[in-house]
């Protein structure tokens, strides 16, 4: 099964037109047992799932007592992170146990890291604006 997602289109004051490659993924709240609809950019260069700090609080996470603390570096200098070490991600059908990581600050967007998540699937990402996500092969020894 492939999914396929549209790019959103947005405006940047210095680029002009942009398209940032989005997925629809749910998280799952262990304590208030749902699904909470979330869109992420795809982002092949971070190194794992980060949200802000606000969908913690919709997922009903404590950060200071269910997270690690730890700072990173990125772009936009060093950050706090708090680092939730396992939670029940779903992309179309398929489902993951992954690490996220909330940020301190509610003004970033949530990003679709690597780490147990995107490196899991076939991704596309092609230039009429979609990106595809398919399931890769498992492995077989030779």
């Amino acid at each position: 099964m492939v999914l396929k997602f549209p790019y959103k289109k947005e405006k940047s004051p210095i680029l002009g037109t942009i398209y940032r490659p989005m997925a629809q993924v749910f998280l799952w709240s262990e304590k208030g047992k749902y699904w909470s609809e979330i869109w992420m950019i795809v982002d092949t260069g971070a190194d794992y799932t980060l949200l802000p700090r606000f969908l913690a609080e919709d997922l009903k996470i404590d950060l200071e007592k269910e997270c690690k603390v730890f700072s990173t570096q990125g772009v936009g200098g060093s950050e706090r992170v708090y680092f939730l070490p396992k939670i029940k991600v779903k992309l179309g059908k398929w489902e993951r146990i992954i690490p996220i990581g909330f940020l301190e600050r509610n003004e970033i967007p949530p990003l679709m890291g690597r780490h147990l998540f995107l490196e899991t699937f076939e991704s596309l990402f092609s230039s009429d604006h979609k990106v595809s996500f398919w399931q890769k092969r498992k492995q077989t020894k030779s």
